[in-house]
């Protein structure tokens, strides 16, 4: 136990506490470091250490993780007399988790890199409910040996983790995934609905046709949330749509259409708009339910 790398965890919310709490299960000693009080006080009760700044967290750590909302968060944390860079130990890899733009991953290895710090850009896909199985898949930017050092501690938190390429590739195929989410939880809001207004048993519908070439995992893990309407947050709006904002922008700096992601990065706008913004993705079920005249 000893000889595992001590780990600085900063971002304690709905993936990053179960993720520190898979470390420190893996038998890692994890410092850690967010906002909010509760969150400090679950990491403690897990086994962590909780501190009140990041400073504190990062000052002795070999590895630091960070897990923020988006690109703002992670400039916030990293840059400045008290962000991670310049409190980091020299050689310290830093594992940045966040979902956020593939240049502010590319600018922030390169800062790491002029003062000792070692870089990946390491988003996730899976969910609140793959955080807490470990079984996200990690898409990984940066150097392979750099890669190669993370991968145990990755390994304790996903199940499928692939180095994509340099600096930035991580959030490139992240905005992809994301892409892919939405049109998919899109696609099966739309078909709950038709399946309900032609009075067909929804149950039923969904498991023969998650058992064929309709099926995917959105459909396994969203399932209960369209028969319950039940849109507790494990992934929100609000973060979708900044996601799908980074996967539309970086599209057109390199030409490539997405003529029905553009329309489903709408509609998830549309349903942010309507106050649902804090609700999980899987709400869009809400707008399609507006849009056939339901009340919802």
């Amino acid at each position: 136990m000893s000889n595992l790398p001590k780990v600085a965890w900063i971002g304690l919310g709905i993936m990053g506490s179960p993720m520190s709490e898979n470390l420190i299960k893996a038998g890692y000693s994890v410092t850690g470091y967010t906002l909010e009080q509760d969150k400090l006080d679950r990491l403690a009760a897990a086994g962590g250490t909780a501190v009140s700044s990041i400073a504190e967290a990062v000052r002795d750590a070999d590895v630091v993780i960070t897990m923020v909302p988006a690109s703002p968060h992670v400039e916030a944390i990293a840059y400045g007399p008290d962000g991670i860079l310049e409190n980091a130990k020299a050689g310290a890899l830093l594992i940045d988790m966040s979902s956020i733009t593939p240049q502010t991953s590319v600018d922030l290895g390169k800062a790491g890199a002029e003062k000792g710090l070692r870089v990946l850009d390491a988003p996730v896909s899976g969910g609140e409910a793959g955080a807490i199985e470990a079984v996200l898949s990690i898409m990984v930017g940066g150097e392979q040996a750099d890669f190669d050092t993370a991968k145990p501690i990755l390994d304790a938190l996903g199940k499928t983790i692939v180095l994509c390429g340099p600096h930035g590739s991580g959030q490139t195929v992240k905005a992809a995934n994301q892409l892919i989410v939405a049109v998919n939880i899109q696609a099966c809001a739309e078909a709950v609905v038709f399946l309900e207004k032609s009075g067909v048993n929804l149950n039923a519908a969904l498991d023969v046709l998650n058992g064929g070439l309709a099926g995917s995992t959105v459909l396994t893990r969203k399932k209960d949330n369209f028969l319950n309407r039940d849109f507790k947050p494990g992934f929100r709006i609000d973060l979708h749509h900044k996601d799908m904002g980074i996967v539309t922008d970086a599209a057109r700096n390199v030409g490539a259409a997405l003529p029905v992601g553009a329309v489903v990065a709408q509609l998830v706008a549309s349903l942010r708009a309507q106050g649902d913004g804090g609700l999980d993705h899987s709400a869009l079920l809400r707008s399609v339910e507006r849009l056939s005249g339901q009340q919802v």
